[in-house]
Order: structure tokens, then sequence, then C-alpha cells
């Protein structure tokens, strides 16, 4: 487990997430096709290509999905309850196949939960940066989050 506990955490905690991952097309196809986003700037190259990006565009709920999970390994992994929501969810810029994309944390809210004793939320504001260092994609994350033993 690599996650931490809510008395771990402080306010400007922050992570660079060593993981980092290249996008396929395969991944923004099956993405697409499993949530059933038909969007022709996802899975059309031919209308991609028309496009004013010129090719095809990742879908941003696949971006959005992958900044999160490269994040879990060395925030939540192991000592998450549950989710409660996501906020202030941009995507500054645009993400293309063969982008390869990396993330950071940083804790900017703490507060013991009132309902669950044994849990704390955490609020972590999230981003993918791609190989240019450009932000694509930006989110706040409340997490609740175990406290020890």
């Amino acid at each position: 487990m690599s996650g931490r506990f809510f008395e771990d955490w402080t306010i400007g905690d922050r992570i660079d997430h060593p993981i980092r991952r290249t996008v396929t097309e395969t991944d923004n196809l099956l993405f697409s096709t499993m949530t059933h986003n038909p969007q022709p700037l996802h899975i059309d190259a031919e209308a991609a290509k028309a496009s004013e990006f010129g090719r095809i565009l990742v879908n941003g709920t696949f971006t959005f999905s992958l900044m999160v999970g490269l994040s879990v390994g060395e925030t939540t992994l192991g000592t998450l309850v549950a989710n409660l929501g996501y906020d202030e969810l941009v995507m500054p810029a645009p993400v293309f196949l063969g982008d390869t994309l990396r993330a950071t944390s940083e804790v900017t809210a703490l507060r013991e939960s009132k309902s669950r004793p044994g849990a704390g939320l955490v609020t972590f504001r999230h981003e993918a940066l791609n190989q240019r260092d450009q932000v694509v994609c930006r989110c706040l994350r409340t997490a609740l989050v175990k406290k020890r033993g």
C-alpha cells in the first residue's frame, strides 16, 4: 500500500507522480467506444483531419480518467473509502495520439469527517501535463480517506 492515511497529509503537500503514460490510438478508440461516445473527432480520422485540429483529438474523459489514475498510487491506494466529488474540471489544451502525460497533485484542503470518525476528507488539485509541460487537464478531487488504526 502506498497511499497515505488522513493524518499523513498536510495542506500544501505536493507530489510529482512518477508514472508517465503515452496515449495510443487503441486507448482512445476503446475508451470512446466503451463509453458509447460516437464523436467523430475521437474515432474518425478523416473527420478529425477536416477539423481545426487536423487530427484525432483524444477523448477528454479519457484524459481526465488517466490523470486521476496516475495519481492514485501515491495518494489514496489502499486508504480510500470513497471519492466524494470532482470540481473545477478544465481542459486548457488538447491531447493528441502519441502525447505522453504525467500528473501532479497538491493537497488544498483537509477536514475531519463529521459522519465517519475513522476517516477524513482530503482535497487534491490534480494536473495532467503533456511532454511539452502544457497543462492539459486540471481538477479538484475530494477523497474520503481512512485514518490510522
